[in-house]
């Protein structure tokens, strides 16, 4: 064989290497949306009517390998963010909008405020996404005091001077820690919590100072008009659920049930949904939430004994 045949045999077989690498060189392809949405679940409450739900739309490619057979592939794309009224049973969401995503990059973590929630990216970045408004990813800068190793972020609410606390676990050894108040029981390294400030576009991780040192025991917290709220569930007692407002506890309160966590304005009290004010504390609705986050088995029941579902 000479050279010339050498060389064509070596391309030959080249191409077939990497056809057999990238599952076939085959034109039969097949990609197809879902027609219908899945996934849904609540993501928060924007007020005493309104609920947040997010959900996909789930996607099927299959190809054609080099030996014929088939390699099928399903991811979920296009998140979208929709109102429902939890009050009155209506056809479908009051609002509706999409992000033209092939594979979804984790937009609904969480509620930040009444009308906005938020997706990953922290330290570094957060996604933002706000009712009626198209959604945005804004770019942090991480800084650290007093400690090293940064928290997961689980939750994030308002704070005082118009911030945001980040709350979440952290890893201690091979092991999560989902409270990380209690992260500094294992070395001073560790943070507690952060604090976001979207206009000065810094996430600060940091340790609770001495006045702060009481939220420690809170399952939940954040402020409202410069008023840190706390929510704390004790177990095996009387009293089970708490409201502790600038560390003075609220007394016995309307329903013994667990407390939380809070969603915008709104918190969950057993299977009652209550609103946070700050003239009178805690005013629960006529209304119960009943089935969980997951859509398929939400639902609600007004004061006049009527069931709502959150169709499409």
């Amino acid at each position: 064989m000479n050279n010339f045949g050498l060389r064509k045999v070596l391309a030959a077989l080249t191409v077939a290497l990497a056809c057999v690498c990238m599952w076939g060189c085959s034109d039969d392809v097949t990609f197809k949306w879902e027609e219908t949405r899945r996934n849904a679940k609540v993501i928060g409450f924007v007020d005493d009517s309104l609920v947040m739900v997010g959900d996909y739309r789930f996607w099927l490619e299959s190809k054609e390998t080099w030996n014929g057979g088939r390699y099928d592939d399903e991811d979920a794309g296009n998140p979208r963010l929709c109102v429902y009224n939890y009050r009155v049973q209506e056809d479908g969401p009051r609002w509706c909008d999409s992000v033209s995503e092939l594979h979804s990059s984790s937009w609904f973590y969480g509620q930040l405020t009444d009308s906005v929630i938020w997706g990953s990216g922290l330290p570094n970045s957060i996604k933002l996404w706000k009712v009626g408004e198209k959604p945005h990813e804004l770019k942090l800068k991480p800084e650290f005091e007093g400690c090293s190793k940064k928290i997961e972020a689980r939750r994030i609410h308002e704070w005082v001077d118009g911030k945001f606390i980040v709350l979440g676990a952290t890893s201690v050894n091979g092991k999560t820690v989902e409270n990380a108040f209690f992260a500094p029981d294992y070395g001073d390294e560790y943070c507690q919590y952060a604090v976001l400030d979207t206009n000065a576009k810094t996430v600060v991780y940091k340790h609770l100072d001495q006045n702060l040192e009481w939220v420690r025991q809170c399952d939940d917290v954040r402020t409202l008009k410069n008023k840190i709220y706390c929510l704390r569930t004790i177990v095996h007692t009387d009293q089970i659920g708490h409201l502790i407002v600038d560390n003075e506890d609220q007394g016995l309160l309307e329903i013994n049930a667990a407390i939380g966590p809070f969603w915008g304005d709104m918190l969950e009290l057993g299977n009652n949904l209550c609103e946070l004010s700050v003239d009178d504390g805690l005013n629960c609705l006529p209304v119960r939430w009943l089935g969980g986050v997951e859509i398929e088995n939400a639902k609600f029941v007004n004061e006049k004994g009527g069931t709502i579902y959150l169709r499409n």
